[in-house]
């Protein structure tokens, strides 16, 4: 299965609107988002069946409020992909949201042979030598052909290029700008006592580093927002040479750890913030197979990358239910991304994007 077939480069901007921008994003790819929601098991069988009930409402009302006053500009920019693209505003909203709501789906009603966690793995490293990051882009089997770039220009000059999924915000993946500032997610799972209700969205988090001019600029993003669930960001500041693993979790709890010369594998775990979480067997196997394996290049990295040694829980996934959508390279001295779509072992690059200096 080629999982990054359709994925394409669209370019928009410069654009003062933001809720132009969304729709020109939603008009675009108007059939890949309705195609998405049509075959995603879990929009449709947990998250729209549940946004529907009585029990809901409270907490959709939460996100709503918190997040359009918090971000107005990237609410309306989700209200442009839903008129854009002709999806019912809700719908998009869930998506948007759907690490926010599945935690307060009633245990009675999920289904429990559907998988609800996004997987990536991410290799990084900064030594005298080399400085890399490389990040497995991994994601439930639906989004398979459900994802494209986006290469977007603001009316400040600021522009970004961002690997999204259909019908969300740019970027719940990865994605860089041209301040030289560029970032990596990893998903991590905090134990429900954990979880505050109604908090800030992730993917609002997300759309707003890619306007960060700075890796300090980016730590106050991340700081500053009061989440619901927490999450694992990888940032990448070319112009210091500086690689960053930020840890979050709510009540606006953090942790960072700078990468050094030993390379630093980051599963679906937290590792250095003391957060009570889910015990994941999948990101516990891909991170004692990582220790295992050679780091010392850039060919390691990627042959890291794509492993599949432990059948049952391979760092490079093929489905079932979870597959690698494509791998990120991020190079700082050479100042680039690389998108490569195949099994990173194998070294065939499908698109090299240049991470622009501050101009």
């Amino acid at each position: 299965m080629d999982a990054e077939k359709s994925l394409e480069i669209y370019e928009f901007g410069p654009c003062e609107d933001s809720y132009q921008m969304g729709f020109s994003f939603g008009n675009h790819f108007s059939n890949l988002i309705r195609s998405r929601l049509s075959t995603d098991s879990i929009f449709n069988h947990q998250l729209l069946p549940f946004s529907q009930t009585p029990q809901a409402q409270s907490l959709l009302h939460s996100l709503s409020h918190n997040n359009s006053t918090k971000f107005p500009d990237y609410w309306n920019e989700m209200r442009g992909i839903a008129n854009g693209s002709g999806v019912p505003f809700l719908h998009i909203m869930i998506l948007n949201f759907r690490k926010e709501i599945l935690p307060f789906i009633p245990k009675s009603e999920k289904i429990e042979d559907e998988e609800t966690i996004d997987d990536c793995s991410d290799i990084l490293v900064v030594s005298d030598t080399m400085a890399v990051a490389a990040h497995n882009e991994d994601a439930n089997v639906a989004l398979v052909g459900h994802t494209y770039l986006i290469k977007a220009t603001l009316s400040n000059g600021l522009s970004y290029t961002a690997y999204t999924y259909a019908g969300e915000l740019p970027s719940c993946a990865f994605g860089f700008n041209n301040h030289g500032l560029a970032f990596t997610l990893n998903s991590v799972p905090p134990a429900e006592s954990e979880i505050v209700a109604g908090g800030i969205g992730r993917n609002f988090i997300s759309r707003d580093l890619l306007e960060a001019r700075s890796i300090d600029d980016a730590i106050t993003r991340i700081r500053s927002s009061q989440v619901s669930i927490g999450h694992s960001y990888n940032l990448f500041d070319v112009n210091l040479r500086k690689i960053l693993n930020v840890e979050t979790a709510s009540s606006q709890r953090i942790s960072v750890h700078e990468i050094g010369s030993t390379p630093f594998f980051h599963a679906n775990m937290y590792l250095h913030l003391q957060v009570n979480q889910v015990h994941d067997q999948n990101s516990i196997s891909r991170q004692n197979r990582a220790a295992l394996l050679p780091k010392k290049s850039k060919v390691d990295l990627l042959s890291l990358l794509g492993d599949t040694g432990d059948e049952e829980y391979p760092i490079y996934m093929q489905g079932p239910t979870l597959y690698t959508l494509c791998t990120a390279v991020i190079d700082l001295d050479e100042r680039t991304m690389t998108i490569i779509k195949s099994n990173p072992r194998k070294g065939v690059v499908s698109y090299v994007f240049m991470i622009d200096k501050r101009s």
